[in-house]
C-alpha cells in the first residue's frame, strides 16, 4: 500500500498551486472587481441602477457597493461595458464596510491589516464557519479551500468544529432572526482576543434577501465584523487572498 502512495504522488506530482509566489490567473468569464468608466450617459447608468437586482448602484454617485453587489454582470451587460467593467481581479477582501463601495476613481482595494492580528494570528488561525441561512454556496467555496490546489491549511488557517477551539467566526448567510441568538452563542464561546469575518454578500448586507424582515441586514447589525469578504458567492481565490492579506505577511512576496 505504502508502495501505491509514492506512485501515485510520483504520477500524480503535486497538486497544490504556487499562490501567493505566483498570481493565480482566473478564467476570462470570472467577474471580479469592476471597473467603473467615467463617459457614459446618465440614463444608460439609471437604467443600471433600476435593473440592479440588490440595489448596490448608486447612479447619482456613478458607485457600485459590492457588499451589495450579486456579481451578475448584468449592469455591464446592459450598458455593453460603456458604464461598467468586471476585471479578473479578485483580491477584493477589505476590513471596512466604506472600502466596498467603489467609483470611477477605484482602480484597486487596499487592505488595512490589524498588526496585533497578524501578530497573534500569523502562524495558526482558527475559524468556525457558521452557515446562517446561507443556500450553500458559499459553504460549498468555503469548502474548497481545504482541497490540494489551494490547500489553506499550509498557511496555518484551519475550521474547527467548536467556537471554543477558534480564534474567530466566518460567517455565511443573511443570518434570520432564528439563527441570531446561535450566532450570539457562538461568538461568546470563542475566547478573547477574536475575529468576525462576514463572507459574501447576504453575511455583508442580506444580499437579495435585504428586505425581509425575518433577517438581518448583515452580519455587523449584530457583531462588529473585521473583514469583508464580497461576492455571490466570493470565490474561493477571493477568501483565501482575502485571510492572507489580513492575517498574515504572505503576500507581500507575490508577483503581479
Amino acid at each position: 500500500m505504502i508502495l501505491d502512495v509514492i506512485k501515485n504522488k510520483i504520477e500524480q506530482k503535486c497538486k497544490t498551486s504556487n499562490y501567493p509566489k505566483e498570481k493565480i490567473v482566473l478564467p476570462e468569464n470570472y467577474r471580479g472587481m469592476p471597473l467603473i468608466k467615467n463617459g457614459c450617459s446618465d440614463d444608460i447608468v439609471r437604467e443600471c441602477a433600476e435593473n440592479c437586482p440588490v440595489d448596490a448602484i448608486d447612479s447619482t454617485k456613478r458607485t457600485i457597493d459590492l457588499g451589495k453587489c450579486l456579481f451578475c454582470g448584468d449592469c455591464e451587460k446592459i450598458s455593453n461595458s460603456e458604464f461598467v467593467e468586471f476585471t479578473g481581479n479578485y483580491e477584493t477582501g477589505v476590513s471596512s464596510r466604506e472600502d466596498l463601495i467603489v467609483g470611477v476613481n477605484t482602480k484597486k482595494i487596499e487592505l488595512s491589516t490589524n498588526a496585533v492580528f497578524k501578530k497573534l494570528f500569523g502562524r495558526s488561525l482558527q475559524l468556525r464557519v457558521v452557515s446562517a441561512g446561507g443556500c450553500n454556496a458559499c459553504e460549498a467555496d468555503i469548502n474548497v479551500l481545504n482541497t490540494p490546489f489551494y490547500d489553506l491549511a499550509r498557511f496555518g488557517i484551519q475550521f474547527v468544529a467548536s467556537p471554543r477551539h477558534a480564534d474567530g467566526l466566518l460567517v455565511i448567510g443573511p443570518v434570520p432572526v432564528n439563527m441570531e441568538l446561535a450566532l450570539k452563542k457562538s461568538y461568546n464561546a470563542i475566547p478573547d482576543p477574536k475575529v468576525v469575518i462576514a463572507s459574501g454578500c447576504c453575511a455583508i448586507s442580506g444580499g437579495i434577501f435585504k428586505n425581509n424582515p425575518e433577517q438581518l441586514k448583515g452580519v455587523d447589525e449584530i457583531l462588529d465584523v473585521d473583514l469583508y469578504i464580497p461576492g455571490c458567492p466570493p470565490h474561493p481565490m477571493t477568501a483565501l487572498s482575502a485571510l492572507l492579506r489580513f492575517f498574515t505577511n504572505k503576500l507581500q512576496s507575490s508577483k503581479a
